[in-house]
Protein backbone atom coordinates (compact mmCIF):
# COMPACT_ATOMS: atom_id res chain seq x y z
CA UNK A 1 0.00 0.00 0.00
CA UNK A 2 1.46 3.42 -1.01
CA UNK A 3 2.26 5.89 1.74
CA UNK A 4 -0.27 8.66 2.15
CA UNK A 5 1.13 12.21 1.94
CA UNK A 6 0.29 14.59 4.76
CA UNK A 7 -2.21 17.35 3.85
CA UNK A 8 0.40 20.08 4.19
CA UNK A 9 2.40 18.42 1.37
CA UNK A 10 -0.63 18.64 -0.94
CA UNK A 11 -1.18 22.28 -0.05
CA UNK A 12 2.50 23.06 -0.60
CA UNK A 13 2.45 21.28 -3.97
CA UNK A 14 -0.66 23.15 -5.08
CA UNK A 15 0.81 26.47 -3.93
CA UNK A 16 4.06 25.88 -5.82
CA UNK A 17 2.14 24.86 -8.94
CA UNK A 18 -0.09 27.92 -8.77
CA UNK A 19 2.92 30.21 -8.25
CA UNK A 20 4.67 28.74 -11.30
CA UNK A 21 1.54 29.18 -13.42
CA UNK A 22 1.02 32.79 -12.31
CA UNK A 23 4.71 33.61 -12.90
CA UNK A 24 4.57 32.10 -16.41
CA UNK A 25 1.46 34.17 -17.22
CA UNK A 26 3.06 37.33 -15.82
CA UNK A 27 6.20 36.82 -17.94
CA UNK A 28 4.04 36.20 -21.00
CA UNK A 29 1.99 39.35 -20.32
CA UNK A 30 5.16 41.39 -19.74
CA UNK A 31 6.45 40.35 -23.17
CA UNK A 32 3.30 41.71 -24.75
CA UNK A 33 1.82 38.34 -25.63
CA UNK A 34 -1.92 38.38 -25.24
CA UNK A 35 -3.38 34.98 -26.15
CA UNK A 36 -6.94 34.81 -27.37
CA UNK A 37 -9.28 31.86 -27.65
CA UNK A 38 -9.19 32.00 -31.44
CA UNK A 39 -5.39 32.17 -31.72
CA UNK A 40 -3.66 29.21 -33.28
CA UNK A 41 -0.68 27.70 -31.52
CA UNK A 42 2.51 28.80 -33.27
CA UNK A 43 4.95 26.16 -34.35
CA UNK A 44 8.31 25.89 -32.59
CA UNK A 45 10.10 27.39 -35.60
CA UNK A 46 7.82 30.45 -35.62
CA UNK A 47 8.10 31.19 -31.90
CA UNK A 48 11.89 30.73 -31.96
CA UNK A 49 12.37 33.72 -34.29
CA UNK A 50 13.01 37.07 -32.60
CA UNK A 51 10.35 39.72 -32.99
CA UNK A 52 11.23 42.51 -35.42
CA UNK A 53 12.36 45.79 -33.92
CA UNK A 54 9.63 48.45 -33.90
CA UNK A 55 10.11 51.18 -36.47
CA UNK A 56 10.82 54.57 -34.94
CA UNK A 57 9.80 57.65 -36.82
CA UNK A 58 12.10 60.61 -36.64
CA UNK A 59 10.76 63.70 -34.92
CA UNK A 60 10.00 66.58 -37.26
CA UNK A 61 12.83 69.04 -37.78
CA UNK A 62 12.78 72.47 -36.16
CA UNK A 63 10.89 74.82 -38.51
CA UNK A 64 13.26 76.93 -40.64
CA UNK A 65 11.41 80.19 -39.98
CA UNK A 66 11.84 79.93 -36.20
CA UNK A 67 15.00 81.97 -35.81
CA UNK A 68 18.39 81.00 -34.45
CA UNK A 69 20.01 80.33 -31.09
CA UNK A 70 18.51 79.08 -27.85
CA UNK A 71 14.72 79.22 -27.95
CA UNK A 72 11.37 77.51 -27.52
CA UNK A 73 9.64 76.92 -30.86
CA UNK A 74 5.88 76.43 -30.98
CA UNK A 75 4.26 75.35 -34.26
CA UNK A 76 0.56 76.18 -34.40
CA UNK A 77 -0.07 73.86 -37.35
CA UNK A 78 1.84 70.88 -35.98
CA UNK A 79 0.72 71.45 -32.37
CA UNK A 80 4.33 70.78 -31.40
CA UNK A 81 7.08 72.39 -29.32
CA UNK A 82 10.85 72.14 -29.74
CA UNK A 83 13.43 73.06 -27.12
CA UNK A 84 16.38 74.37 -29.13
CA UNK A 85 19.86 74.82 -27.65
CA UNK A 86 22.31 77.67 -28.40
CA UNK A 87 23.80 75.70 -31.32
CA UNK A 88 20.35 75.47 -32.94
CA UNK A 89 19.87 71.77 -32.20
CA UNK A 90 16.56 70.48 -30.84
CA UNK A 91 17.18 68.84 -27.49
CA UNK A 92 13.56 67.75 -27.11
CA UNK A 93 10.30 67.94 -29.06
CA UNK A 94 6.76 67.02 -28.10
CA UNK A 95 3.14 67.53 -29.06
CA UNK A 96 0.80 69.85 -27.17
CA UNK A 97 -2.93 70.53 -26.77
CA UNK A 98 -3.66 74.20 -27.55
CA UNK A 99 -6.49 76.13 -25.97
CA UNK A 100 -9.17 77.89 -27.97
CA UNK A 101 -7.19 81.16 -28.15
CA UNK A 102 -3.79 80.83 -29.83
CA UNK A 103 -0.96 83.36 -30.11
CA UNK A 104 -0.18 85.06 -33.41
CA UNK A 105 2.97 83.93 -35.22
CA UNK A 106 5.94 85.95 -34.01
CA UNK A 107 8.72 86.14 -31.46
CA UNK A 108 7.98 86.47 -27.75
CA UNK A 109 9.82 85.90 -24.47
CA UNK A 110 8.91 84.06 -21.29
CA UNK A 111 7.53 86.95 -19.25
CA UNK A 112 6.51 85.12 -16.07
CA UNK A 113 6.85 81.72 -14.46
CA UNK A 114 4.38 80.33 -11.94
CA UNK A 115 5.06 77.01 -10.24
CA UNK A 116 1.40 76.03 -9.73
CA UNK A 117 -2.14 77.41 -9.82
CA UNK A 118 -5.60 76.50 -11.08
CA UNK A 119 -6.28 76.91 -14.80
CA UNK A 120 -9.25 78.84 -16.17
CA UNK A 121 -10.90 75.46 -16.76
CA UNK A 122 -10.70 74.63 -13.04
CA UNK A 123 -7.90 72.06 -13.46
CA UNK A 124 -4.87 72.28 -11.12
CA UNK A 125 -1.85 73.08 -13.32
CA UNK A 126 1.90 73.48 -12.82
CA UNK A 127 5.03 74.66 -14.66
CA UNK A 128 3.29 77.68 -16.17
CA UNK A 129 5.36 79.77 -18.60
CA UNK A 130 3.57 82.95 -19.75
CA UNK A 131 4.75 84.47 -23.02
CA UNK A 132 1.95 86.26 -24.91
CA UNK A 133 -1.44 88.01 -24.62
CA UNK A 134 -4.39 87.88 -26.99
CA UNK A 135 -8.09 88.72 -26.69
CA UNK A 136 -7.51 89.84 -23.11
CA UNK A 137 -6.07 86.45 -22.12
CA UNK A 138 -2.55 85.51 -21.06
CA UNK A 139 -1.15 82.67 -23.16
CA UNK A 140 1.05 80.14 -21.39
CA UNK A 141 2.44 76.63 -21.55
CA UNK A 142 1.46 74.39 -18.62
CA UNK A 143 0.71 70.83 -17.65
CA UNK A 144 -2.11 69.47 -15.52
CA UNK A 145 -0.84 68.27 -12.14
CA UNK A 146 -2.54 64.90 -12.72
CA UNK A 147 -1.16 64.66 -16.28
CA UNK A 148 -4.57 64.92 -17.96
CA UNK A 149 -5.59 67.17 -20.80
CA UNK A 150 -9.34 67.59 -20.73
CA UNK A 151 -10.97 69.25 -23.72
CA UNK A 152 -11.79 72.94 -23.23
CA UNK A 153 -15.22 73.62 -21.76
CA UNK A 154 -17.81 74.28 -24.46
CA UNK A 155 -18.12 77.96 -25.26
CA UNK A 156 -15.27 78.98 -22.94
CA UNK A 157 -12.13 80.73 -24.16
CA UNK A 158 -8.94 79.13 -22.85
CA UNK A 159 -5.41 80.23 -23.61
CA UNK A 160 -3.39 77.50 -21.94
CA UNK A 161 -1.22 75.27 -24.10
CA UNK A 162 -1.24 71.94 -22.25
CA UNK A 163 1.69 69.55 -22.22
CA UNK A 164 2.23 66.02 -21.03
CA UNK A 165 3.51 66.07 -17.44
CA UNK A 166 7.09 65.01 -18.28
CA UNK A 167 7.23 67.57 -21.11
CA UNK A 168 6.00 70.26 -18.71
CA UNK A 169 8.87 69.43 -16.37
CA UNK A 170 11.40 69.69 -19.23
CA UNK A 171 9.96 72.96 -20.50
CA UNK A 172 9.98 74.40 -16.96
CA UNK A 173 13.71 73.61 -16.64
CA UNK A 174 14.51 75.00 -20.09
CA UNK A 175 12.27 78.08 -20.16
CA UNK A 176 13.83 80.52 -17.74
CA UNK A 177 12.69 84.15 -17.63
CA UNK A 178 13.24 85.97 -20.95
CA UNK A 179 13.80 82.75 -22.94
CA UNK A 180 12.75 83.47 -26.53
CA UNK A 181 9.56 81.79 -27.76
CA UNK A 182 9.17 81.59 -31.55
CA UNK A 183 5.60 80.91 -32.67
CA UNK A 184 5.32 79.70 -36.25
CA UNK A 185 2.40 78.62 -38.39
Amino acid sequence: MPARLPSWAWVTGLTVGATVAVTALAVQADKGAHPTAAAARPSASVSARPAPEPTRTAAPEVPDASGTGRRIVYSLGQKRVWLVDAAGKATRTFTVWPGTVTPDAGTYAVSARVAATTGSDGVPIEHILYFANKSGLSIAFSNAVDGSSPPPAAGKQTSGIRLHKEDGTSLWSFGTANTRVAVVN
